[in-house]
């Protein structure tokens, strides 16, 4: 079975191409300065021009402030608003408000309590992600993007009732198990077709791309 996948981090022309190219069905720009894939909303806009309307673009915020959020949507345009950070329900509908667009928040999973958490989005938000929460003695740990992985049985026959993505140390080699434990239709990935933090790898975009349609 074909699975979508989303390539994030995107801050190269060549590596937008490549997940274009390639056959991404979305393409994610981070905006959150700690990140080494961290993008300005003047460096992202070229990116963002680049890529066709048959492919959606991702902005990925952590906790942004409006002024950021705008500043981004002032000069490139949108599909889906990712909220990577610890947006309440609340400030969820109010970027949803800010922007008029479809908003994905992202589920931080280690145990089956955490995926209990995701039912207080499921009014506001229109998509979620589920990823590895990072471990609290993990040094340097980003909101996302840290090659981790989490137990895929936690989601396993889960009646989750939105579109939702599988992410967290996924690369060509075990998104197939990922997805065939998890019942994942989608999956985002990262630091997994990368050659180092932020450097995107052409040939393992390709690879994870082509691995997802087998």
């Amino acid at each position: 079975m074909s699975v979508a996948v989303k390539i994030c981090g995107l801050d190269r022309a060549d590596s937008v191409d490549a997940a274009v190219q390639n056959g991404a069905a979305y393409v994610g720009f981070v905006f959150y300065p700690p990140s080494p894939r961290n993008l300005s909303p003047e460096a992202a806009a070229p990116l963002i021009a680049r890529v066709p309307e048959n492919v959606s673009r991702v902005g990925l915020f952590v906790d942004p402030t409006d002024d950021l959020i705008n500043a981004v949507l002032a000069l490139s345009s949108l599909d889906l608003v990712q909220l990577h950070g610890s947006e309440t329900p609340a400030r969820v509908t109010e970027i949803k408000q800010l922007t008029n667009l479809s908003i994905m928040k992202v589920i931080k999973l280690a145990g089956p309590e955490d995926l209990a958490s995701a039912a207080a989005y499921y009014d506001v938000a229109d998509r979620l992600l589920f990823d590895a929460k990072a471990p609290a003695d993990m040094k340097n740990a980003l909101p996302g993007g840290n090659a981790l992985a989490f137990d895929w049985e936690l989601l396993r026959d889960a009646d989750i009732p939105l579109p939702w993505m599988l992410a967290g140390g996924l690369d060509a080699e075990n998104l197939a198990e990922a997805v065939s434990i998890s019942g994942a239709s989608e999956l985002d990935v990262s630091s997994g077709v990368e050659s180092a933090p932020g450097i995107k790898d052409l040939k393992l975009i390709k690879d994870f791309l082509s691995a997802a349609k087998g």
